[in-house]
């Protein structure tokens, strides 16, 4: 049984297995280790006594050569040496062969030895023979050029015969060479088996590195996923085919054979697979765009095709091919000739899901967020016949998905997930999950027991506008003209009618802006209306024009609010068709995304002249809205210097208690926690040159969503 990467075993008949123990590649070495230990004590036992021609010599005379074997004259085609080799005894014939015909019963009379020396010429001369009736094997070597007649004589004065032969040392080479050879054929068989066991050996470029999941544990269905109502009830129907095929067939419909998920990143698409994979009762193979891509030529190709023939194998089955672009994006976009590997995957995965011969029973689920950069050919009916579109969850689902990631956290009675559903618009689910779990540990870090609506706050201005940096040591003239900055923006946010509504303004450091102003919509924006575009172009300029007046001066706080207002007064002419002078006409729509190969040569699809109108209709816009503001602010000067006070004092101020201070005068609940005494105003005089800020974003940062999307 073998491990999925969720860590499940995969029980089945067409599991793929882990490689076994290899219990032959033992037994091999087993044996090759007991012939290598019986050959080193074959030859240690069979070791022969080396002599001289003289002990060989007196071995003869003294009849101690054992005439039962024969002599054998080794090597006998030899010219100039040659070896003698036989057996002998530690004593004379005679006494050997009285001690072997001597009966047993008189064992104990005692017999007339012949004598012998006690120190052999044979041996050595301090050895000690002992009379034992085993013979002993000897060899000598013999000079053939000066000792064959001498040789010759000797052997047949004792009726002693040499028999020639000429085998050499085959049987020693033989010996050696054996265990040698056992050895390097086990090693051979043990690394054979290790690259057919292993999924991604030397050897296995070309195997599918789909990993076919298992339901035993960590198991996801339809239950887990929320907000994504839509999307659900489409790939569900998928899952009833594969449950009941014959609910669908009766009326001649057919599986889709893909289904091609489509929305922003974080907002579900491999969850709602994995939810495919717990509710759908066959095999699921899940595999990235990645893996396809190697620094080898083809092997993109080899690991669609390996991993269809899995699919062949366990269908009906699901593929899951996450971020698909990585493979399917559009063909013939590079410069140049030559082999392209990316577009030979591309070509085996078009034939594979339906080509000449094409089988049934594999579905393909593939996810991306870049669906503009796919090719056509991967999204016709027969391959990709259904587009799923996974959006941004509305309020109502904001609020399914925030229930569901909190039943993995505790939450107090007094948390409400539906205000923070409501002051979350855009935000997707995985951005939902990260906010729960900033505000456990925003809780852990105050040894709170719950999570309360305060923390929930405070991680939701944490995942949008960053992190509050107190610590950032900013000068009284710098806080002043954040202060000014931050109150222009409140004010003139409050005054409009067509702006979304005033949460919170602090001039504390949050993320890389010296201060914020935040504003939240009321409910999810689907468009965005021209009068709501010029009201957001006066608020944006705000900032500015208030830290002109009161600073007389300028500083580098606004560069980020002059990058949103061209942005969106560009938008307006070139995009929305709102300007009066240039119509109902898009402009450089294809600017956006440029693509080498297809869009690298094409010019703008204006004129030199229209494009002086464009910047023209644009520079009018921005200052339209800058002249709305000042008017504004000078209409309400008192109030500015009131809220900028009040944020000196303070630091950050809510919606409402700004609301206050523009309709009352003054703060019906002010806040709790006050920073210092109240300040005397900041007087409207020069100040000299103020020295240029650090941070070169701006220091009122305004809430996204500026884009608003067509109608």
């Amino acid at each position: 049984m073998s491990d999925d990467f969720f860590g499940n075993r995969n029980d089945g008949p067409n599991r793929r297995q882990d490689p076994q123990f290899n219990w032959r590649g033992l037994m091999l070495f087993v044996l090759a280790v007991f012939l290598l230990a019986a050959g080193i004590w074959a030859s240690n036992k069979t070791s022969s006594a080396k002599l001289d021609y003289r002990g060989f010599k007196i071995l003869v005379k003294e009849k101690r050569i054992d005439t039962s074997r024969p002599l054998l004259l080794v090597n006998a085609d030899a010219t100039t040496k040659q070896t003698i080799e036989g057996y002998f005894f530690d004593k004379p014939r005679s006494v050997v062969s009285a001690s072997e015909n001597m009966p047993a019963a008189n064992a104990d009379t005692p017999t007339k030895t012949t004598d012998a020396p006690a120190s052999s010429p044979v041996m050595g001369a301090g050895s000690n023979l002992k009379p034992v009736t085993a013979s002993k094997p000897f060899t000598v070597e013999v000079n053939i050029e000066f000792q064959k007649e001498e040789l010759q004589k000797l052997l047949k004065e004792n009726d002693l015969e040499l028999a020639p032969s000429y085998e050499g040392n085959e049987w020693a080479l033989a010996s050696f060479l054996l265990p040698l050879a056992l050895v390097l054929a086990l090693f051979y068989f043990l690394v054979r088996q290790q690259i057919r066991g292993a999924g991604r050996g030397a050897l296995s470029f070309g195997k599918s590195r789909a990993k076919l999941l298992s339901q035993d544990r960590n198991k996801v269905t339809f239950k887990d996923v929320a907000g994504v109502e839509e999307a659900k009830e489409e790939v569900q129907e998928l899952v009833e085919f594969l449950k009941d095929p014959k609910k669908f067939q009766r009326l001649g419909g057919k599986i889709p054979k893909g289904v091609l998920m489509v929305g922003p990143p974080g907002t579900g698409k491999t969850l709602i697979a994995k939810a495919i994979a717990g509710e759908a009762d066959v095999p699921f193979f899940s595999i990235s765009g990645s893996d396809f891509v190697e620094m080898f030529v083809g092997v993109g190709a080899s690991r669609v095709r390996d991993m269809f023939e899995q699919g062949r194998k366990n269908a009906p089955c699901l593929i899951f091919i996450d971020e698909i672009d990585a493979v399917g994006r559009h063909r013939g976009h590079g410069l140049g000739g030559g082999h392209d590997e990316r577009e030979q995957t591309l070509n085996a995965m078009l034939v594979e899901m339906d080509g000449f011969d094409t089988q049934e029973g594999i579905i393909i689920i593939a996810a991306t967020n870049r669906p503009d950069v796919l090719d056509p050919a991967l999204l016709r009916p027969g391959r990709f016949d259904r587009q799923v579109t996974v959006s941004l969850p509305d309020v109502k689902g904001r609020e399914e998905i925030l229930r569901v990631h909190a039943k993995k956290v505790k939450l107090s009675e007094s948390a409400d997930l539906s205000k923070i559903a409501r002051g979350t618009p855009g935000f997707s689910g995985a951005e939902l999950a990260n906010l729960l779990n900033e505000a456990a540990l925003l809780a852990a870090r105050q040894n709170l027991k719950a999570i309360t609506s305060a923390e929930l706050e405070e991680a939701r201005d944490k995942v949008r506008w960053g992190r509050e940096r107190r610590s950032m040591a900013m000068t009284e003239q710098e806080k002043q003209s954040t202060a000014w900055h931050e109150a222009g923006h409140a004010l003139v946010n409050v005054l409009l009618e067509h702006t979304d509504p005033l949460h919170k303004v602090t001039i504390i450091p949050r993320g890389r802006a010296l201060g914020v102003t935040m504003s939240l919509p009321e409910h999810d924006q689907l468009s965005f209306a021209r009068k709501e575009a010029l009201d957001r172009l006066a608020m944006t300029a705000a900032g500015r024009i208030a830290e002109e007046l009161f600073t007389h001066d300028i500083s580098t706080g606004a560069s980020n609010d002059i990058k949103q207002m061209t942005r969106l007064a560009r938008s307006m002419v070139c995009e929305w068709g709102m300007s009066d002078k240039l119509g109902m006409v898009g402009y450089g729509s294809h600017e956006d995304q440029v693509f080498l190969g297809r869009d690298i040569n094409r010019s703008r699809d204006y004129s030199e002249a229209t494009a002086q109108e464009i910047d023209r209709e644009v520079r009018r816009l921005v200052d339209e809205g800058y002249d709305r503001a000042k008017q504004l602010i000078m209409a309400h000067r008192d109030k500015i210097e009131l809220i900028a006070q009040a944020l000196l004092e303070y630091e950050t101020l809510d919606g409402d208690q700004v609301k206050d201070i523009v309709s009352l005068g003054h703060m019906q609940n002010p806040p709790e926690n006050r920073s210092k005494q109240p300040p005397p105003p900041p007087l409207p005089k020069s100040q000299g040159p103020r020295p240029a800020q650090v941070d070169s974003e701006d220091t009122g940062g305004l809430a996204p969503n500026l884009a608003g999307a067509a109608a």
